[in-house]
């Protein structure tokens, strides 16, 4: 698999132009970008600072020096009619990457990790993808704008492998924040180089690479299609020939692109307009000192405090909202579960309808985690935490409610007993049938002393006081 990420930085790879997404076509782009003659490149320093990071996060040895090389080929959208990237001395290799199968732990090898520049973006005009276009327009907004190629080991196996690991890649690019991972955008983006050979055999059949998979279930169906293409052509006597093919997600099928170039056709060479690249000792080691943690370290944290699988991945595919919860429950003893719920249950509901962000969150992680507190304590109920949580989206704190509004939940047998006795007496129908052994009108009860303290009451004590209170009248 080739993985390429666009790295989330505010500037281009070697220039100052915007990486902003959804500018106007050709809005974002300079004498560097679009190949003028006479303009150089400057190195950003931020797009090689977060190459290493995700260098680091696959275990890659990370190289004192690499190099820049020209790539060359002709296509419409590569205005220089070459591409600046890496190729003999990268700047990542030899990294490592384990993903999850119903067997067990499979460990993927990382080739290498090398930084690149962008191309541009055709946009086919006269029909909704390349198949059936009449011509295509150039938007060099995209051109020149930072990657890092990931190349992995010829280690994967099945469809199912591919789908896990350009996955477990992205949630680790996501939660370094090197990248946003939206592959709809093409901020990531992914090759898969497949082939096929008897079982038995130890040599590798001849290889397509397989591109326009702009989901994790497309690169999936990609490989599933492809795997089967490649076996009807040879039981049927024919070859596999090394080309570059295209996947149409509406028919599910790979399609014939152009034929597949080898290292040599690129003509490399190293890019004379750029100094070899170093990276020393202190930058790395300060580097690393940084790094954030990984979604595998975050999942072993939450497993041993318990918390459901389920809860885990979804926390997990949302590094913003785990941000939120690691604050709620940072420096307190409080049940995670509960906290959870409330992170992933309303506030999840409310972040869906807009009224909620877990990047500026209008309640804030340590309010959050009073709220919690004070139902755990039986301060107030969770019914009652519900119905106040509009006026902590305001600002205000559980406490400055409890003041305002006198909302403290009644758990005191002597302030509960006024309230039981007068629903009682105010029903003299509901008290003859449980007088008759129609128990379950208790319950009646219940709801009309905790209308009549506004939920206020503490659930637990009325459905004790009332029986008591039935029982003796």
């Amino acid at each position: 698999m080739e993985v390429h990420a666009q790295l989330k930085t505010k500037t281009k790879l070697f220039c100052g132009c915007s990486t902003q997404f959804g500018a106007a076509p050709n809005t974002n782009i300079c004498p560097v970008c679009t190949g003028q003659p006479g303009a150089l490149p400057v190195l950003n320093q931020v797009a090689v600072e977060f190459a290493i990071r995700m260098g680091l996060a696959l275990n890659c040895t990370i190289n004192v020096q690499s190099i820049f090389a020209r790539k060359n080929y002709f296509y419409p959208d590569l205005p220089k009619g070459y591409q600046i990237s890496q190729f003999d001395k990268p700047l990542c290799e030899n990294g490592r990457i384990d993903i999850a199968l119903a067997s067990g732990t499979k460990r993927i090898g990382v080739t290498r990790i090398h930084l690149e520049e962008d191309a541009g973006k055709l946009l086919h005009q006269g029909a909704a993808s390349i198949k059936g276009a009449t011509h295509s327009l150039v938007d060099l907004n995209r051109a020149c704008t930072p990657l890092i190629e990931i190349v992995s080991q010829p280690d994967i196996r099945s469809a199912e492998e591919a789908r896990l690991y350009v996955e477990k890649i992205r949630s680790i690019l996501v939660f370094l924040g090197i990248c946003d991972g939206n592959m709809e955008e093409g901020s990531l983006r992914c090759d898969a180089n497949i082939s096929i050979r008897p079982l038995g055999s130890s040599q590798f059949g001849t290889r397509t690479e397989v591109k326009n998979m702009n989901s994790f279930r497309a690169v999936e169906q990609a490989a599933i299609s492809e795997i089967a293409r490649q076996k009807e052509v040879l039981l049927s006597g024919g070859a596999i020939v090394l080309e570059t093919r295209n996947y149409d997600d509406e028919s599910g099928q790979t399609t014939s692109m152009r034929s597949k170039e080898e290292a040599h056709d690129y003509r490399y060479f190293p890019e004379p307009d750029l100094l070899p690249l170093g990276v020393d000792a202190p930058w790395l080691a300060q580097i690393k000192s940084s790094q954030p943690k990984l979604p595998d370290q975050i999942r072993h944290e939450l497993q041993v405090a318990q918390l459901p699988e389920s809860d885990i991945v979804q926390l997990l595919n949302d590094p913003q909202r785990l941000h939120y919860f690691e604050a709620v429950c940072a420096g307190r003893t409080l049940p995670v579960k509960k906290v959870a719920n409330w992170v992933l249950g309303d506030l999840s509901a409310l972040a869906n309808e807009g009224k909620f962000s877990f990047t500026q969150p209008s309640v804030s992680p340590a309010h959050m985690a009073d709220l919690v507190a004070l139902v755990e304590a039986g301060t107030f109920s969770g019914k009652l935490a519900k119905e106040i949580l509009p006026d902590l989206l305001q600002g205000k704190s559980p406490h400055e409610v409890i003041a305002l509004k006198g909302v403290k939940q009644i758990g005191n047998d002597a302030d509960l007993i006024p309230f039981i006795e007068q629903a009682i007496q105010s029903n003299p129908g509901p008290l003859e049938q449980y007088k008759n052994g129609k128990t379950s009108v208790a319950g009646f009860f219940v709801g009309q002393v905790m209308k009549a303290t506004q939920g206020q009451a503490k659930p637990d004590v009325v459905n004790r006081l009332v029986r008591e209170v039935l029982d003796r009248s």
